[in-house]
């Protein structure tokens, strides 16, 4: 048996666990998720 790992996904929920660990957590997250998929979407780097 094979478990394939999506990135996306797998962020998003360590993200949740971070988010409801530490709430202040959150404007940081976002921040970093946002500058990322700028960058990706600037460069168009293939995820």
């Amino acid at each position: 048996m094979t478990i394939h790992l999506q990135l996306a996904p797998l962020l998003a929920l360590i993200a949740g666990i971070l988010i409801l660990v530490m709430p202040k957590l959150l404007d940081y997250i976002v921040a970093s998720y946002l500058i990322i998929i700028g960058v990706i979407g600037l460069f168009n780097i293939q995820v």
